[in-house]
């Protein structure tokens, strides 16, 4: 691969429109070369050191910066540069909110997503320093609980497995059944009812629930009632992050916190915070945080688990957390908790996030010492990691590549694919009338369900969460599927905005009754609901 050369690889994003980007799309990876020029340590606040005859950060990167925020109509973000030990240059743009919100700065928090992967993966590096773990110990043994479909794959599931997205299962199994209420117990449980879409540690395939065993399993090793006491036990205080956090409440409680945004391609809407997602699939993505912590943990990460003079991990096991697991293409491979870009003179290690309306990228080049940090108050369709990478090309003088412009096409196109997807037929096939449709029915997934009438639609509603789902006429026996804003599951209505879920269909059972009902999610994962026979008089 030369310098300019890109690999476009589209790296899973969250659960279609229930979780909105969990990871984020549209990876851009571009290639290294010549080394970093020496002497750039002195720390400033929005301006970029400079060496002689080349300065570390491009020129131009605060136009940048505005013509992508201009074009993605991004109303935050927040940006930090680690060298050397120190935040040499640090700086935020635009409003923490498009409703009146104050001035984004270094200390505004944002929810930061699947970033948060790569802090459980060193909190298991940590037990596995103190002997409480082994990478290779079998998940069952810790747990006995857990359980996959095939039980040749639970029997050999082993710690790393958690964490390197190759377990065969469909990209993010299950999720939705998360985000539709379910606990972390339910959650767990749900993968055993799981066609795995791959043979085992073969293929990539972006998985977030896994990770919540992970947590589990790092808690009971360390003594502490979750993972999330665990990381702030072992990386957050230790690592000066206070004012980092973990739930909702707490982000809405700070001062200084952005609010998340919902995109289309004609703009952005504020959207409400929900405890149901991120926060609830724990180490998966639930940290909040902002640039002044972000910038300690890449400290952590550049001196390769050293935090000034206090060791937190060992070098060795924190080198395991980076060792590539699984190829995602040709130039990306994926580790525990990070993403590697494999190029001519050195390696980036990274990993993007983006949740229902946030965006993030934390990334490093270990051989220059240098990481960088991207917050944006807005769902990623690709402008942290595009501005992030952009800035490595100049840092590793790579060839220009103007990543923003070409993953703002990407996100267009993706959006408009989505729309034609559930654009009403222009002659809709008639169905015979919703009565008599009603009753009850069950998933292994979700659990018991009812449907009822209401209107011209049918809702389903989740015994387990009391989460509704409203199903459409769209075509024939097909219908669209949307979450109802029902209590808790308002927010999450709002968040999707106007596109349906997936698809839902009636189909018939073997005795020729519509007894059937299968739900589509828009990434293609299938649920099956079986009408339950009626109890007896």
């Amino acid at each position: 691969m030369t310098g300019s050369q890109q690999a476009d690889a589209v790296v899973p994003q969250g659960r279609g429109r229930a979780a909105r980007k969990f990871l984020a799309a549209l990876a851009l990876v571009a290639a290294a070369s010549t080394i970093l020029p020496a002497g750039l340590g002195a720390q400033q606040s929005g301006t970029a050191p400079a060496a002689v005859g080349r300065p570390l950060l491009p020129p131009d990167l605060e136009s940048y910066i505005a013509k992508g925020m201009k074009l993605y109509d991004l109303p935050g973000l927040a940006i930090g540069v680690v060298f050397d030990g120190q935040l040499v240059y640090s700086k935020g743009f635009g409003v923490r909110t498009k409703t009146g919100g104050g001035a984004v700065d270094t200390h505004t928090l944002f929810q930061i997503g699947s970033t948060t992967k790569a802090f459980l993966a060193t909190t298991l590096a940590i037990m596995v320093d103190r002997g409480k773990l082994s990478w290779d110990d079998r998940v069952v043994d810790l747990d006995p609980e857990f359980q996959l479909q095939d039980p040749w794959v639970t029997r050999e599931f082993r710690v790393f497995d958690l964490l390197a997205q190759r377990s065969g299962l469909p990209p993010y199994a299950n999720d939705t059944v998360g985000m539709l209420g379910a606990d972390e117990t339910a959650m767990i449980r749900s993968l055993r009812y799981v066609m795995p879409t791959t043979s085992f540690r073969s293929s990539f395939t972006y998985t977030n629930i896994t990770h919540l065993e992970a947590g589990r399993i790092v808690a009971k090793a360390d003594g502490l009632p979750d993972w999330n006491a665990v990381l702030r036990k072992e990386l957050l205080d230790p690592l000066g992050m206070k004012d980092s956090s973990y739930t909702a409440a707490a982000i809405e409680a700070a001062p200084n916190h952005a609010q998340g945004h919902r995109w289309t391609p004609s703009g952005t809407t504020p959207i409400p915070f929900t405890q149901l997602f991120p926060y609830d699939f724990g180490g998966a993505g639930d940290i909040n945080s902002n640039i002044e912590d972000v910038a300690q943990w890449l400290r952590l990460q550049l001196d390769d688990g050293s935090f000034g003079d206090v060791r937190i991990v060992s070098a060795a096991n924190l080198a395991v957390t980076r060792t590539p697991r699984v190829a995602i293409n040709d130039k990306l491979l994926y580790a525990m908790g990070w993403i590697i870009s494999m190029t001519p003179n050195g390696k980036v290690i990274w990993h993007n996030g983006g949740t229902s309306g946030f965006g993030a990228f934390v990334g490093f080049s270990p051989d220059k010492h240098v990481g960088v940090v991207v917050l944006t108050n807005e769902e990623n369709h690709g402008m942290p990691e595009s501005l992030a990478l952009w800035i490595f090309d100049w840092i590793l003088d790579n060839p220009p590549v103007d990543y923003v412009a070409a993953s703002f096409e990407r996100a267009k196109t993706k959006y408009a694919a989505s729309e034609k997807v559930f654009a009403k037929p222009a002659h809709p096939r008639s169905f015979q009338p919703l009565t008599g449709l009603e009753g009850d029915f069950a998933n292994e997934s979700f659990g018991k369900a009812s449907l009822a009438k209401d209107g011209d639609s049918l809702v389903l509603t989740l015994k387990a969460t009391d989460a509704q789902l409203a199903l459409d006429p769209w075509d024939g026996d097909i219908f669209t599927v949307r979450v109802l804003p029902t209590g808790r599951y308002a927010p999450v209505a709002e968040s999707n905005g106007p596109m349906p879920l997936g698809f839902a269909q009636f189909q018939t059972s073997q005795e020729g009754k519509l007894d059937l009902l299968r739900l589509t999610s828009e990434d293609g994962q299938t649920y099956l609901f079986r009408r339950e026979a009626a109890a007896a008089p």
